[in-house]
This record gives C-alpha cells, sequence and structure tokens, in this order.
C-alpha cells in the first residue's frame, strides 16, 4: 500500500518542530555547491592553464555527475537505515579532502579523479536534507523546510563567485580550492553540535520493498521531472561562466561579479515554489505547467542582444527550473513511505546526475564550435520531455492512491 507522504499531509505531527537541523543541511548545501562550482567559475583560468578543451572540461564535470548520480542512491539507503547524524559525518570529509585535492591537479585524470571523488561525498546532500526535514518538522511546514535545506545550494552557487574569485586572484586558483577544504571541516565542527540526537526523533517506519517503489507510475514520473525536466540547471551553472566569456569577452573578475546572478534565480525559486506548494497544496499539474513556461525563455537565450539581458534570462529560467525539483519531491513524497525520504531524495538528484553527466560533453563540444543557439535550444527540450513525460505518468496513478 502506498501512503501518503510528508510534506502535504498536515494530519501527521509527531514530534517538535526543530529548525536548527535544516539550517544545518542549508549550511552543508551551501558549502557543496560552493565546493562543485568553484572549478565551473574558474574554468576560463584552468583551461587556459592546463590546456584542457570544453570537450575535456565537458568530460570532467561528467566525472563529477556520474559519481554523483550513483552515490546519491547509495547515501538514501545509507542515510534512511543507519541515521543522519553519521552518514552526513561521513559524506562531508570525504568531500572537503576531495575538494581540496583539486589543488594538486595538473590535468585531465587528475582533475577528473577529483572531481569524481567530491561528486561521491556530495551525494549525501540533498538525501540528507529531506531526510534531516522530514525527522525534525511537521507535515505542514515541511515544503518550507526543504526549501531552507534544499536552498543552501543555490545560495551556494549564487555567492561561490563572490567568494572564490577574489581568493583565486591572491592565491591562484589551487589557493580557492585548498579554501573549500577548510570549509567542509568547519561544517564537521558545527554539525556535532547541531547534529546532536536527531536521529533519536525518529519514529518506527513502514518500509517498502524496493521493487514496489521503481515499479510505481508515480516513481517514474518523480524521475521524469526531477531528473529530466530540471537538467538546464545544470548546463546553466556549470557553462555560464564560458558562455559569457566566450560571447562577451568577459574577464574572470567580472565574471566573478555577475555569476551570482543566475543562480539568485534559483534560490529564490525553492523558497517560491515551497511557499507555494505549503499553501495551495497538491495542485500538481497547474504548477508543473508553470515551472515549464518559466523555462521555455532558455531557447533565445542566444538570439538576447546583451549581457544583461542573458544574465536576466538565465535567472528567469532557473526560477522556473526550481519549480520541476519542489514540486517533483513534494509528489513523491505523497506516494511513498517516509522511510524512504533519503532514497526518494537519493534517487531524484542522482537521475539528475546521470542526465547532467551523458549531456555535459556534447554541450562542451558544441561550445568548442560556438554552436551556442543550438546548445540552449536542445537544453530547452530537456524541461518540456520531462514535463511531458510527467503528464502523461501522472495520468495513470494519482500521487496519494493506496
Amino acid at each position: 500500500m502506498y501512503h501518503r507522504g510528508l510534506l502535504l499531509n498536515p494530519g501527521e505531527d509527531n514530534h517538535e518542530d526543530r529548525w536548527l537541523p535544516s539550517i544545518s543541511m542549508w549550511l552543508v548545501s551551501l558549502i557543496s555547491y560552493i565546493d562543485r562550482n568553484t572549478l565551473a567559475i574558474l574554468a576560463p583560468v584552468i583551461l587556459r592553464e592546463t590546456h584542457l578543451s570544453a570537450e575535456q572540461y565537458g568530460f570532467i564535470i561528467s566525472c563529477f555527475s556520474v559519481a554523483y548520480m550513483i552515490a546519491n542512491p547509495v547515501w538514501g539507503l545509507i542515510l534512511d537505515r543507519w541515521g543522519v547524524r553519521r552518514g552526513m559525518t561521513t559524506a562531508v570529509g570525504i568531500w572537503a579532502l576531495a575538494s581540496a585535492a583539486h589543488a594538486l591537479a595538473t590535468g585531465f585524470w587528475s582533475f577528473g579523479i577529483a572531481r569524481a571523488v567530491l561528486g561521491a561525498g556530495e551525494g549525501a546532500t540533498f538525501p540528507g536534507g529531506l531526510r534531516t526535514v522530514t525527522q525534525t518538522l511537521s507535515p505542514a511546514k515541511r515544503g518550507r523546510g526543504l526549501a531552507i535545506a534544499y536552498s543552501g545550494g543555490s545560495l551556494g552557487a549564487m555567492i561561490a563567485p563572490l567568494v572564490v574569485t577574489p581568493i583565486a586572484a591572491a592565491f591562484g586558483w589551487q589557493g580557492a580550492f585548498l579554501f573549500t577544504g577548510v570549509l567542509g571541516a568547519g561544517w564537521l565542527v558545527f554539525w556535532r553540535i547541531t547534529g546532536t540526537g536527531i536521529d533519536k526523533t525518529v519514529q518506527p517506519e513502514n518500509h517498502l520493498p524496493l521493487t514496489r517503489i521503481w515499479t510505481h507510475p508515480a516513481f517514474w514520473a518523480f524521475m521524469a521531472a526531477y531528473g529530466v525536466a530540471a537538467m538546464p540547471l545544470g548546463f546553466i551553472l556549470y557553462d555560464s561562466s564560458l558562455y559569457l566569456h566566450a560571447r562577451f569577452n568577459w574577464s574572470q573578475s567580472t565574471l566573478g561579479y555577475v555569476l551570482w546572478i543566475p543562480p539568485f534565480g534559483w534560490e529564490v525559486g525553492y523558497f517560491f515554489w515551497g511557499f507555494v506548494i505549503d499553501r495551495l497544496g497538491p495542485r500538481f499539474r497547474s504548477l508543473m505547467l508553470v515551472s515549464l513556461v518559466l523555462s521555455l525563455p532558455l531557447a533565445w537565450m542566444h538570439s538576447l542582444p546583451t549581457g544583461p539581458l542573458v544574465l536576466g534570462d538565465m535567472f528567469l529560467t532557473m526560477l522556473g527550473l526550481a519549480g520541476f525539483v519542489v514540486l517533483s519531491i513534494a509528489y513523491a513524497t505523497r506516494a511513498f513511505p517516509p522511510g524512504h525520504s533519503a532514497l526518494l531524495a537519493g534517487i531524484g538528484a542522482g537521475s539528475w546526475g546521470a542526465i547532467v553527466a551523458l549531456m555535459m560533453p556534447w554541450f562542451g563540444r558544441l561550445f568548442d564550435h560556438s554552436a551556442y543557439a543550438a546548445a540552449f535550444q536542445i537544453a530547452t527540450l530537456f524541461p518540456i520531455g520531462g514535463y511531458l513525460i510527467w503528464l502523461a505518468l501522472s495520468g495513470v496513478s494519482r500521487p496519494d492512491i493506496e
């Protein structure tokens, strides 16, 4: 039997609300996106100094994305079974070391290995966030809790250029990666305080056999909305610096001042969609359609004449794409028991990582040939296709059917 989930059922209030753990997850997702975006921000300089092509850069990003794809559901199972406190301590320890290790990289293989280990550790970020929210907040507040826990990632992407660029200017790009490792170590100290007793609040849970999950239409609808439709979040996040540098000849310092704008749309989107889902309830079809419409300006990105207009288009697109993430998670958590929350978050983020891993080398090749318009148009097909697949599968079975 499939149970009503957590974000939208206000009747399940089994514990006192605790916001500090969600804030801890906000902070760890913020750090994770500073870590992963440091390479993207400094890509023009690193590619020049290490003689890497944009296509090779795409494969390096794919190393992260493949490891991230595999690690997300693995960490989801670990956190659901062993607890958030120990699991997140282990994961952040791994990725802090991997992030700092980028400072030692000199070419394709060393960057690829460092990115893969970083992705393996950071795969725990969103499973840990959703699991923490479901353990510490009542159902009526979990949409906002999810927005807090997940929005650290978009905020991290937003502030990363403002933080990383001056550090790299003063200490070189290697110094920027060492700084990111120190951030992870600092969070581990903070987590020892805020994570105390978090797993003691967990109530006895029902667990479904995994075959009951992956054979249900709601599972594949969730994968389509999160993994397919939201894919351009990764494209804009990782390739915006290369595009703006190539098209407008913006310097590394200029990029450091403006690259916070696209992920700011992502940040606003998380809170907007979290607030909407808490207030309006499960109006998934209409809300998914709104998310799609807001994402479509991505298609004519390259036709815009000025840099500010391009940045505004990126902001709007990422705000719309954030809706696919929040709404798909709300949809999935209505379908399956709370004991699977971390696994579901891991599968969603993992499917997103898989599509990003597949596409980034292709986008890199298009960029190498200056085929920017084609890259943006191809990216726009993903929210359209993901939405249509979700719409078809959501019509097979309502997410709250028992």
